[in-house]
């Protein structure tokens, strides 16, 4: 189920490999400004602890973009296992 929170209720994971940096972050923060339904349409993934499996980089460009909602999507009934291959994969 995709549904709208409060940015504040979504964790940062601190297993996240990845990371975006200096002009790749700007247009991004710069996109979510522009076009901000794009998260509803690609929401960010979190688990049912709402600790983020994808879509990290997203969040953190969503709090600096401004805003104060953002779309999720709750992957439930992932084993760790899943959670750890997921967060490797997206």
């Amino acid at each position: 189920m995709v549904k709208k929170v409060k940015i504040t209720e979504v964790k940062k994971n601190p297993a996240n490999p990845r990371l975006i940096k200096d002009y790749k972050y700007k247009k991004l923060v710069k996109s979510l400004k522009d076009f901000p339904q794009m998260l509803e349409l690609r929401p960010i993934v979190v688990d049912e602890r709402m600790v983020i499996l994808g879509g990290n980089m997203r969040h953190r460009a969503s709090i600096d973009a401004g805003l104060s909602e953002i779309w999720i999507k709750v992957a439930e009934n992932l084993t760790e296992e899943q959670k750890k291959e997921f967060i490797i994969k997206d």
